[in-house]
């Protein structure tokens, strides 16, 4: 059974209502902005063909597509090639003659809309201006909320909600019984850490994440009392060091925040400092592998697009970059809240 400190009620349902609000985005985005169902009524299209045609990035494309195949709206043909569904063809095409789109444009000029299609169409987050305030990532030449203590803080406690429910689901579900070091790398409050702690004795845990996050991490490590088994290490996880002698490592909920070179890289990096036998965790959300759905993962999937220079992953993608790594890939198992932990050991 999970820690007793895990939560009575499963607070899925609160998150799905939370992110509800990116389906009308995605929705408004795609009928008003971009005449999506206007362009595939003619033929199908495979998914280059289409975000070609759309303008789009494969980031940006595949954000707004897992999500409409997600509600219904498109689906793929045999070929691979995306085609509306009945529901779209009566509804949706401009001109037919039970189409929607006019009520559904009235949502089109709303700010949630307009700067979604912004994201969309510049693949930029939120912050990557100077005039649009500090960045949720750290990146050189970004103002970034991880450099500023005040701000850094602010969005460390914000994430902390979620970590403090799913992290006992996380350490009763991956065994840790023969492990000595845990790397948590851009561990962010270490609370997937103390989690792992509590339920392992004789584990020790490094955080590994920006100083000015660092800072929240050590007060949550005091107030669960384990800060005589917690190392806090201050550093930027693409450049410097990995640290040496850990036979774990974590991955909780960070490589969403990053495109797909980035998320090699790091997966890279990491592979490379494991020990023989050694396991590299991957906690986080799940696109299916075919890329259309769960529909909560892909509202998610656009949030997170929003506000990084990421989206949601399907498992297929993180087991092929665990392989390429030198890893061997395992199956996902669930935690809570649309997560889910994917190991890979080391050859």
């Amino acid at each position: 059974m999970p820690d007793p400190a895990a939560p009575r009620l499963d607070p899925t349902p609160i998150f799905e209502l939370f992110r509800g609000s990116y389906a009308t985005a995605l929705l408004a985005a795609a009928v008003s902005h971009f005449d999506l169902f206007g362009k595939l009524a003619a033929q199908p299209m495979e998914f280059e063909a289409l975000r070609n045609e759309l303008k789009l990035t494969p980031r940006a494309a595949t954000v707004l597509v897992a999500a409409l195949r997600a509600m219904g709206l498109l689906r793929a043909d045999a070929s691979q090639r995306l085609d509306l569904t009945d529901l779209a063809r009566e509804h949706l095409v401009p001109g037919s003659e039970f189409h929607v789109s006019g009520y559904i444009a009235q949502a089109a000029e709303t700010p949630l809309v307009r700067d979604l299609v912004e994201r969309l169409r510049t693949n930029k987050p939120a912050g990557a201006k100077p005039d649009e305030g500090v960045g949720f990532i750290y990146r050189e030449g970004i103002d970034s909320a991880m450099e500023d203590e005040a701000a850094a803080r602010r969005l460390t406690l914000a994430l902390a909600g979620r970590a403090r429910n799913v992290a006992p689901f996380l350490a009763e579900r991956v065994a840790l019984d023969s492990c000595r070091i845990l790397l948590d790398v851009g561990g962010g409050t270490g609370i997937y850490s103390i989690a792992c702690l509590k339920r392992y004795p004789r584990l020790r845990a490094i955080v590994w994440d920006r100083e000015q996050v660092l800072k929240v991490a050590r007060e949550f490590a005091q107030e669960a009392g384990v800060t005589d088994r917690m190392q806090f290490l201050a550093g930027d996880m693409f450049v410097d060091a990995v640290p040496a002698g850990c036979d774990v490592m974590l991955l909780s909920n960070v490589l969403h925040d990053w495109d797909v070179p980035e998320c090699r890289t790091l997966i890279g990096r990491c592979a490379s400092a494991l020990p023989a036998g050694g396991r590299l965790l991957i906690h986080d959300v799940y696109y299916a592998d075919a890329m259309d759905g769960p529909l909560p993962v892909a509202l998610y999937s656009a949030a997170l697009f929003s506000l990084t220079e990421g989206r949601a992953y399907s498992a297929a993608e993180y087991q092929s970059w665990l392989t390429e790594a030198g890893l061997s890939p395992g199956s996902v198992v669930p935690t809570l809240i649309h997560c889910g932990v994917l190991a890979g050991t080391k050859k």
